[in-house]
């Protein structure tokens, strides 16, 4: 199987290029493309590229896959399209080396949102308690593992990623502002509202064909300009 990966070393290259490589795949044999990277990876140790877990769950392992953003850990050879796989960096972020990049921008956006709760009343002796029904609401929100795929596909975070808080920092902005347990809804709206900050989303829902835990953040944006909306009125 024919692959050509993204390469890029910062300390010896003038300019990124695209490297050829062959891997023998048993037929039959469907391997996940972090298989294959790791066994490319033992032709040329220079290959460069993060992993972790390899189950879908820490989220390091995200790179472009024949233009499709996603996890190489849990994307089989056969679900890449094409007769050859070309591996890219995730797009819109600043290429450390090969298939790595810095992530700082990324968690800006993300601290931006305050991603923790905020409770100012008196905490109770044991805990505080939500029902099922406001813990139900949760439910597609709280999964997200910071993988990045999502806001890397949006050609809005791409344009604005200073401004533009992303796919998945305004899902996990949602998951707060609609948590019972909470008390800083209104000051977390006031925090997004301006122009750039929800509303420069275009609504393509990009972020929704690539996240890998099948989450909706165009949905959760949706709702958080609703609520900016009835805010403002």
């Amino acid at each position: 199987m024919k692959f050509s990966i993204y390469r890029y070393n910062p300390e010896t290259d003038k300019k990124p290029r695209m490297q050829d490589y062959d891997l023998e795949v048993e037929e039959g044999s469907d391997m996940m493309v972090l298989e294959a990277l790791i066994k490319l990876k033992e032709q040329d140790p220079t290959l460069t590229f993060r992993r972790s877990c390899r189950e879908g769950v820490c989220g390091s392992d995200g790179v472009n896959m024949n233009g499709k953003n996603g996890l190489a850990c849990i994307t089989p050879l056969s679900a890449v399209k094409g007769s050859k796989i070309t591996i890219r960096p995730l797009p819109g972020l600043p290429v450390i080396r090969d298939l790595v990049v810095d992530m700082a921008q990324f968690y800006r956006q993300y601290e931006k949102v305050r991603p923790y709760l905020i409770n100012n009343e008196e905490p109770p002796a044991r805990e505080r308690l939500q029902s099922p029904e406001d813990r139900a609401k949760l439910d597609g929100l709280y999964e997200c593992i910071l993988c990045a795929c999502c806001s890397t596909a949006c050609p809005s975070f791409w344009w604005n990623p200073d401004k533009f808080v992303g796919p998945s920092g305004l899902l996990q902005a949602y998951r707060f502002l609609i948590d019972s347990r909470d008390t800083e809804t209104d000051s977390r709206l006031s925090d997004l509202d301006d122009a750039y900050s929800v509303f420069r989303c275009r609504g393509i829902m990009n972020c929704v064909s690539v996240c890998p835990k099948g989450l909706n953040p165009t949905q959760a944006i949706g709702h958080i300009r609703s609520m900016l909306l009835q805010k403002g009125v």
